[in-house]
């Protein structure tokens, strides 16, 4: 397995719930350094890697750490742990799942319990909801959890690591979005094993708690006062069964990253990231959003004076499971495209549409 992949998986099995991101932050920040000229991170832990900082024009490309996760919201007499959502957890897949809950002092091993199908009400059976979802960590009272160290507020994350599959692709927990963390990280080491120098300051920036309302991206946006930023998340793979084309439009995992319109989205600036694209022969899909984006890209391009702002997409299937899955191809053709375009980029470059 070659270093970039060692890295992807450690990433990726690492857990880092909204919030708590601290450990893959410093798991990110130790991979990029040896390619970047400086990095820091802000008070809620966004990471940035800064390459050429003296420049004047400021160029983002930015991806989010946090992962959805639980939060321990009520302890039973008897044990059992209820929870409510930190992001967009799925109810409808938790029962069954295994889980680790995060303490002060260590990580304690759980279930999401759920009654065998003998005892169910035939069609009149109950789903799964946020009220009678539950945890079992093998206690017996309230005060047994409690000297295991958990308590209201402790987060909870689904127990699964990436594997691959069939070759082709990734699969695993938290692909959204911390395998734009490791696309961005290998832009900088692109970048960094060509010697390229850069005419412009690059922040490359791994975002805190994008799950709960792009919160992270908007305080780095502030901070850094970007000219411009290339944004990278996940889109729906809609091809998978279940999904409505018509009202969600067709992105297919291996057709290459998805480039998406909407009034967030500068239109000048996805045009130079579709320029680079067709002079490289890289492949790419569009998309387009009726109002924000619902990504980072939101936050940057509403910031400070306004922020020429684009995002660049990989396909997901199945996004919020525990089996995100993503193909190869394009997380490799995401790479290639974000370092296109800052190899292409001219900061003299006019980003008015009117003059």
């Amino acid at each position: 397995m070659q270093e970039n992949e060692k890295f992807l998986y450690k990433y990726l099995n690492n857990a880092s719930p909204t919030g708590f991101e601290a450990s893959g932050q410093q798991l990110w920040l130790d991979y990029i350094k040896p390619f970047v000229d400086q990095h820091f991170t802000d008070s809620y832990g966004t990471a940035v890697g800064v390459v050429n900082p003296d420049a004047p024009f400021k160029v983002v490309i930015e991806a989010h750490a946090d992962e959805i996760s639980w939060f321990v919201n009520y302890i039973t007499p008897e044990g059992y742990i209820y929870v409510r959502r930190n992001g967009g957890s799925d109810h409808m897949i938790a029962p069954s799942m295994r889980v680790n809950i995060h303490t002060d002092e260590k990580i304690i091993p759980g279930v999401f319990g759920w009654p065998a199908i003998h005892v169910r009400k035939g069609d009149k059976e109950d789903k799964p909801s946020l009220e009678n979802i539950f945890i079992d960590v093998g206690a017996r009272s309230k005060e047994e959890v409690e000297k295991m160290g958990i308590h209201v507020g402790c987060v909870a994350t689904f127990k699964d690591e990436l594997i691959d599959l069939n070759g082709k692709f990734f699969a695993g927990r938290a692909l959204d979005n911390r395998v734009g963390g490791y696309m961005i990280a290998q832009v900088l080491k692109k970048i960094h094993d060509a010697g390229k120098k850069l005419p412009f300051a690059l922040y490359v920036v791994n975002a805190v708690q994008e799950e709960i309302g792009l919160r992270g991206a908007q305080m780095i946006a502030a901070k850094i006062k970007p000219n411009v930023a290339v944004i990278t998340d996940v889109c729906h793979d809609t091809t998978a069964p279940m999904y409505n084309k018509i009202t969600s439009g067709e992105q297919v995992a291996g057709a290459g990253p998805v480039l998406t319109y909407g009034a967030s989205v500068h239109k000048k600036l996805l045009d130079l990231i579709i320029g680079a694209a067709n002079k490289r022969k890289i492949p790419f899909q569009r998309a387009a959003a009726s109002r924000g984006t619902g990504t980072d890209t939101d936050a940057f391009a509403y910031s400070n004076d306004g922020v020429p702002s684009a995002l660049i997409s990989l396909p997901l299937k199945y996004m919020h499971t525990t089996v995100e899955t993503a193909s190869k191809k394009d997380i490799d053709s995401v790479i290639d495209l974000i370092t296109g375009f800052l190899e292409d980029l001219d900061p003299d470059y006019n980003f008015k549409y009117i003059d």
